[in-house]
């Protein structure tokens, strides 16, 4: 089999290709194989340890006794696609038709892949910012797209006037936006977005923007979609998923919404994807979608109580911190404590004192801007897990002040 296939063009553009053209292990995956494997505390890969709220779980169990168990609609039972344009318009005063402007998809990872490979190909540049989610880089490389990146090298993990200028061209075709930023926790300042718009207006790009932490932004801010910003909501594809809000990240429930013409385009892969996904889960997310202002309120309490729990820890155990405005992550880095190469750090900890991290350089591509000293620490886990990470982090020679 040829080594010039697309899809491993696409792995080596994500950096899973060893020296020796094997397909290695994500770094996810070997991280959580060591927690397993040495009893470690898992503050690395981003998914909750509790369960979600009982309304979404128990609507999910009668679904399926009910028997909704066969395929649903191509885009999603009609249920689902009413809450998420009722959700749009409450959080946010978006106007979004639910029969024409919005596609339930498989987590917002096919939604993002099916709307990078519905709109680019080759010839064409796809923008995302840097560091970045990893799907990112295989997809643009299974569209034949080049990925061109905005690095985020600016006080509290933000890009500069000039470093968006020169990424954005009249090659672009679509510029992918996170925010709030998996793997950073930064949100992008409303200037920079503004002038990103401004580009893709100037340039004629799509605009997909990634927002599945959107309820989870901290100390009294609140999240502003791109397509509320001046021009944008003409181009822009809107991405989130009931993972992250409501704790269910194996449920794989995402949805896209935007100009139906956009939605049409990703309508036309993704039923070549996964066809269609979770009919009993649907009208679950439908229901939390649905809740009330405490849920929503509790959700951002809680997790900010256990970012600052995680911060703390990480601070006392000698670590240098970025702020985390959003989403669950710390960036923490060690190199003024020896940890100099992160993913060798992040596999020594995970042995000894047992407490897992993943190294920001999963996020980046070589010689880019990511920290090689950078960790990204989870704390989307209860309270005594958390806690007992830090106490794992505090007993270890060297890692103390």
């Amino acid at each position: 089999m040829s080594t010039d296939a697309p899809w491993m063009r696409a792995v080596r553009a994500a950096g899973l290709v060893d020296a020796d053209g094997i397909v290695r292990t994500t770094i996810f995956a070997e991280m959580s194989a060591l927690a397993l494997e040495h009893g470690a505390v898992n503050l690395g890969q981003g998914y909750p340890d509790g369960g979600g709220p009982a309304e979404v779980l128990d609507a999910a169990v009668e679904a399926i006794r009910a028997g909704v168990n066969q395929y649903p609609p191509g885009r999603g039972f009609a249920e689902l696609r009413q809450a998420i344009a009722d959700h749009q318009q409450r959080f946010y005063g978006l106007t979004v038709n639910p029969e024409t402007e919005v596609l339930v998809t498989a987590g917002a990872t096919e939604a993002i892949a099916a709307s990078l490979l519905a709109l680019a190909g080759p010839g064409d540049d796809v923008v995302t910012l840097e560091p970045f989610y990893d799907a990112y880089a295989a997809v643009i490389g299974l569209s034949g797209a080049r990925h061109v990146t905005i690095p985020l090298t600016e006080p509290g993990f933000q890009p500069s006037a000039a470093a968006i200028d020169a990424a954005i061209t009249d090659r672009t075709r679509v510029i992918v936006l996170n925010s709030p930023h998996n793997p950073t926790g930064s949100i992008l300042e409303p200037a920079h977005v503004e002038r990103i718009v401004a580009a893709a207006l100037r340039h004629d790009a799509v605009i997909v923007s990634d927002e599945v932490y959107e309820h989870l932004v901290y100390d009294g801010r609140r999240h502003r979609p791109t397509a509320t910003f001046a021009g944008a909501v003409e181009r822009t594809l809107t991405v989130s998923s009931a993972a992250k809000t409501f704790s269910v990240t194996g449920w794989k429930i995402g949805w896209v919404t935007g100009p139906a013409s956009l939605i049409d385009a990703v309508v036309g892969v993704k039923q070549w994807l996964t066809y269609v996904n979770g009919a009993p889960f649907q009208g679950a997310v439908a229901r939390g979608l649905h809740l009330g202002d405490d849920f929503f309120e509790g959700l951002q309490g809680t997790m900010q109580r256990r970012r600052d729990l995680l911060a703390a820890g990480l601070v006392d155990a000698g670590f240098r911190i970025e702020p985390t405005e959003g989403s669950y992550f710390i960036v923490a880095d060690g190199a003024h404590l020896g940890l100099t190469d992160a993913a060798a750090s992040a596999r020594s900890l995970a042995v000894d004192p047992g407490v897992v991290a993943i190294p920001l350089s999963a996020f980046g591509r070589a010689g880019g801007p990511v920290s090689p000293s950078a960790l990204r620490f989870a704390f989307c886990k209860p309270d005594d897990v958390i806690a007992e990470g830090v106490r794992r982090l505090q007993t270890v020679q060297g890692l103390r002040r």
